[in-house]
């Protein structure tokens, strides 16, 4: 059983033969991954040694202190948080030796192709589909909401390969080439003025089946590990007390008391403190995935997630007055990630609209509480039985 020390070992070998002063940043991060120091609770050979995944902490501290490079998780969140785990339980083991280095070291960017016009909130509706010609599925349909997909080499996509069973039984699991021929991505600008989303026409994409994660017509059991990795990544990030949106708040309040007022005031002593509660669990749950995959308890934290975000941002407005109104950039751009904090108030505000949407909707996900963490009964079905193809649409 690896332990902490040695795991510092490793880490000081890592250190000495690739010094952080004289060594590309790149070729060091490959260097981390070889030496299983990447996510060290991964298999030896795939950036890990097999190890608690609780022991993570101490390699980042180690790098951390030596001013080692990371890699940009937040670039490649998708990739990282969603992509990265299900392969590592569903994929084959070429699958994970073709994908897992480059993704983690950042070379390749991932994008996830699940939510389409018709198929969000209910995204067992989806209706691109996936036919068989050989060795190929040759998959046609149009996925929306796509963060990323503009730089993304990559795409995890789940398709419908039999129209003629109920919604959730007919869906397969794939893996995209964003640069093949069919693959047509278009900018979906936001409130907030940006392009992080996209929509993606797919037209007569020829996807090998060796690029097929799971079972044929098992999807969307391989989806839910996908989906729970997701709200987990989104509503448990690892922060520093007033880390996130709180932290911009609480700093105008101090450097700024002409500003405050009684009901300002009591209004923020709530958020704080709700904020803490949320990092904390955030923590709770992280330390309980030491044991195995994330499960609905996710839900709830991308629930809190959503919704302090949004009353934060709206305090912060209030609290900064007419100046709250201001908006720095309406630029149309396709930024690579989402920065919350390194933009004003306005486009805080404007951004965290969206925190009920993505990652599950809000009123959905308040289901899977209610379902599966909470043991309640399920709320009426009709369509769970009906072969897909004979579904209103």
């Amino acid at each position: 059983m690896t332990d902490a020390a040695e795991l510092q070992r490793r880490t000081a070998e890592l250190l000495a033969a690739y010094p952080v002063e004289t060594t590309d940043r790149l070729d060091f991060l490959k260097a981390r991954f070889d030496a299983g120091l990447a996510w060290v609770h991964y298999p030896e050979g795939l950036g890990g040694l097999g190890a608690p995944r609780s022991l993570q902490v101490v390699v980042d501290a180690e790098l951390e202190a030596a001013g080692a490079p990371d890699n940009d998780s937040r670039r490649n969140g998708i990739g990282l948080g969603m992509a990265a785990p299900t392969i590592l339980k569903y994929g084959t083991e070429e699958q994970k030796q073709c994908y897992l280095r480059p993704l983690w070291i950042g070379e390749e960017v991932w994008c996830q192709l699940f939510s389409e016009p018709g198929a969000g909130s209910d995204l067992a509706a989806l209706g691109t589909r996936a036919v068989r010609e050989g060795d190929e599925w040759v998959v046609n349909g149009q996925k929306v909401w796509t963060s990323g997909a503009h730089n993304a080499r990559w795409a995890i996509l789940i398709a419908r390969t039999d129209p003629d069973v109920p919604k959730h039984a007919g869906i397969t699991y794939f893996v995209c080439d964003m640069t093949d021929p069919g693959v047509d991505v278009r900018p979906l600008r936001q409130i907030t003025g940006e392009a992080e989303f996209n929509e993606v026409f797919l037209t007569d994409v020829r996807i090998p089946d060796s690029r097929r994660l799971g079972a044929v017509g098992d999807g969307w059991r391989v989806a839910q590990t996908t989906l729970n990795n997701e709200r987990v990544a989104i509503g448990g990030m690892r922060l520093p007390r007033e880390g996130g949106m709180i932290g911009p708040v609480v700093k105008t309040w101090r450097e700024r008391p002409a500003l405050r007022t009684h009901d300002l005031h009591q209004r923020l002593l709530k958020l704080w403190v709700e904020s803490e509660v949320a990092r904390l669990t955030a923590e709770r749950l992280r330390q309980q995935l030491v044991a195995g995959q994330p499960g609905p308890e996710g839900a709830g934290m991308k629930l809190a997630f959503a919704r302090l975000n949004q009353e934060i941002s709206g305090l912060e407005v209030e609290l900064r007055g007419e100046e709250g109104l201001l908006y720095d950039d309406w630029t149309m751009r396709r930024p690579e990630l989402v920065d919350f904090t390194g933009r004003d108030a306005g486009y805080r505000y404007l951004r965290a609209k969206g925190n009920s949407i993505e990652g599950g909707t809000s009123e959905v996900l308040l289901n899977i509480v209610a379902e599966r963490v909470l043991g309640l009964p399920s709320e009426p079905r009709t369509d769970k039985d009906v072969a897909w193809k004979d579904l209103a649409r």
